[in-house]
């Protein structure tokens, strides 16, 4: 008799939906993945002109602390070669490093919101961190395919005390890696309007991170658009403290 109540239990159980995610849930799973401990990698950065011209840089970037410290120090073109941009705080404090002067300087509060390189990505996107979490609210609003894979639709709404420059934010993540495969970023003042959208490509594994190799950010009001590749990753490595101070920034 015990034994048939054990089965019919188990059988009950077995029977029952699965539980579903909520968005708040899915999205602290894309925070965990997005912020690793350290993070180092080296890429290119390719922006297409509204003109179809193209200019290319080569940076080095490295992050700690889960994101809240990253420090990038470019190495081409010529003219920007080892200038370097430090952002603290989640993007809170930004510094420029111009070797040409050997100064440092600290760009205003409202630089996060700036274009880095005139680039489609601000200062915002490359370095905010928690942002998903902090300053938004996440609703989960459906199940799509996107890119080719089954995603959660995650809609994060702006909260109040928020300091971010997106009203709101549309991701797709895909359910098996909780990759969030393309974001879309509307305007501070007008949450209807699209300002650009992300996708990455080419979703590899290294160090047992699911990674995106190639990131585009299209500008949906402008002709153009900034794409990303990586061409060296590591992560979860040593990183030294003293990287992320004006002195790391000049070296």
């Amino acid at each position: 008799m015990k034994n048939a109540i054990i089965w019919f239990l188990l059988l009950l159980i077995g029977n029952l939906p699965a539980q579903e995610l909520t968005g708040e849930q899915i999205i602290h799973k894309v925070n965990d993945l997005m912020n690793q401990e350290t993070m180092y990698a080296r890429m290119t950065m390719t922006i297409i002109t509204t003109s179809g011209q193209e200019r290319t840089f080569e940076y080095e970037s490295w992050s700690k602390d889960f994101g809240e410290k990253n420090l990038i120090r470019y190495s081409k073109p010529r003219r920007v070669k080892d200038q370097a941009i430090l952002m603290l705080n989640n993007a809170d404090d930004i510094w420029a490093y111009f070797p040409r002067t050997k100064r440092v300087r600290k760009l205003a509060t409202h630089a996060k919101k700036q274009k880095m390189q005139g680039s489609d990505f601000s200062y915002e996107d490359m370095g905010s961190g928690d942002a998903f979490i902090n300053d938004f609210e996440a609703t989960l609003a459906g199940e799509e395919e996107m890119e080719d894979h089954d995603c959660y639709k995650v809609e994060l709404t702006k909260k109040k005390n928020s300091d971010s420059h997106y009203s709101r934010l549309v991701m797709w993540v895909i359910k098996e890696n909780f990759v969030p495969v393309t974001i879309d970023y509307f305007d501070e003042d007008d949450s209807d309007r699209l300002l650009k959208r992300l996708v990455q490509y080419d979703i590899k594994e290294i160090g047992g991170v699911p990674t995106g190799m190639k990131l585009v950010m299209y500008s949906k009001e402008e002709n153009k658009q900034t794409s990303m590749h990586i061409l060296e990753c590591k992560y979860n490595l040593p990183l030294d403290d003293n990287l992320f101070t004006e002195r790391g920034m000049k070296k």
